[in-house]
């Protein structure tokens, strides 16, 4: 399921990172890893924040949709 569906407090792992070669390097830099973990924070305004690599991190709703997670 897209990392958009989860809920504030949910933590996941990362099963696949979806989109184009500079959304998917993008994502990668920020942290978001195939086989990483990542919490949802809260989510304001349609943007999420997440808990990923310990750091915290803020991503609209269009690139928490490329993102799935189990």
């Amino acid at each position: 399921m897209p990392l958009s569906m989860r809920k504030a407090g949910e933590t996941s792992v990362i099963s696949k990172i979806g989109g184009r070669e500079e959304t998917r390097q993008f994502l990668h830099k920020l942290g978001f890893i195939v086989g990483d973990s990542v919490t949802i924070i809260s989510e304001i305004g349609g943007n999420i924040i997440v808990n990923v690599k310990e750091s915290r991190v803020a991503i609209g709703k269009d690139m928490a949709n490329k993102i799935m997670v189990r």
